[in-house]
């Protein structure tokens, strides 16, 4: 498998020296930022990478002899958000994600779906979690017009530059598990839009991503390595949909989503937690993920993204790299034919 890291844990340096961190992990690809919720940090000539060929082979040239290649590009962000300055920013940055993408000779945009709004007019989006009364219905059955629109129309443009796009299954978006990828793609036609298989959220949803890969087979574009601890004695409590979020004032670090929207901060004690490979899944399981992704591309991008905090930024990427690769090892040991003596 051809195994990477999400550049977003090393934006605190820059994209030579995160070259180095993924090297010395041992593994061989980065998965960049280009725009949506986080800025475009390790590619700052990307308008003239857009335009001139010699930017271009500038930029592809800082990968030479560092043993890491580009391993996708990721503007997850919410293009459907019915506030202009968020929803059309985002839109547009993956459209310019597709052409960077094609011009950088890549194949893969990771993104999410977007949520739209409940009806025309709305400032916010609307995510209908359990919709048993028929008005929850009737705001899906708006939202599911809005985006079969947008990703009917942004397939074309994927299909045009040759490149797949990969939707993270996310919550707060109107395609979040394995029957609304099939919906988007029944009701689109598309066929360059598929599923980045971020098994992290799939975990906390009482899915299992093997089976989800295996099931969705060749939907499956791209993959994402991240683990969640479930915490029983909270869940128990407060169930895995706790709103227990505290709102970040200015004057703390927090993360800008787009126009006056900013991440808050996680419940505390959490009824799931985000962790590095090996503390919710072990080694065996990881494994399993892997040969499942081999079965449906051998060639898989399967990056890690950090986001454990309990763990520091490379500290949290030694640990997670250590569990892929010996999953990796272990994949490849037995897929090797046993040769008689």
């Amino acid at each position: 498998m051809k195994l990477g890291v999400y550049n977003a844990i090393l934006h605190d340096r820059s994209l030579p020296e995160a070259l180095t961190v993924i090297s010395d992990l041992g593994l061989t690809g980065i998965e960049l930022n280009s725009g949506g919720f986080l800025p475009a940090t390790h590619i700052p000539t990307f308008d003239d990478i857009l335009v001139s060929d010699a930017a271009r082979d500038d930029f592809l040239g800082l990968f030479e002899a560092t043993g890491v290649s580009i391993a996708g590009l990721n503007c997850n962000g919410n293009p459907l958000h019915p506030t202009r300055a968020i929803g059309e920013k985002h839109a547009e940055d993956i459209r310019r994600s597709i052409r960077l993408a094609h011009r950088l000779g890549q194949h893969r945009v990771i993104t999410m779906s977007g949520l739209p709004g409940g009806e025309p007019g709305a400032a916010q989006p609307t995510w209908i979690v359990n919709a048993w009364n028929s008005a929850a219905l009737d705001v899906l059955d708006y939202q599911w017009g809005v985006a079969a629109e947008f990703w009917r129309e942004t397939d074309r443009l994927a299909a045009d530059h040759d490149v797949k796009v990969a939707l993270e299954l996310h919550p707060q978006n109107i395609v979040f598990n394995s029957a609304d990828i099939v919906k988007l793609v029944e009701l689109t036609g598309a066929t360059n839009v598929g599923v980045e298989l971020d098994a992290s959220h799939l975990f906390w949803q009482q899915m299992d991503p093997v089976a989800v890969i295996r099931h969705l087979g060749p939907l499956i574009f791209h993959a994402a390595a991240k683990d969640v601890r479930m915490n029983p004695e909270t869940a128990a409590l407060y169930g895995v949909l706790d709103n227990r979020f505290r709102r970040l004032s200015p004057d703390e670090p927090r993360t800008n989503l787009g126009g006056d929207e900013w991440a808050n901060e996680w419940p505390k004690p959490a009824a799931w937690d985000f962790v590095a490979l090996g503390k919710g899944h072990d080694v065996a399981y990881w494994t399993e993920f892997l040969r499942a992704l081999h079965e449906v591309d051998p060639d898989m991008l399967v990056n890690i993204e950090h986001e454990d905090v309990e763990l520091g930024r490379i500290e949290g990427l030694e640990v997670a790299a250590a569990v892929l690769l010996e999953a990796d090892a272990a994949l490849t040991a037995s897929l090797t034919p046993v040769t008689a003596p």
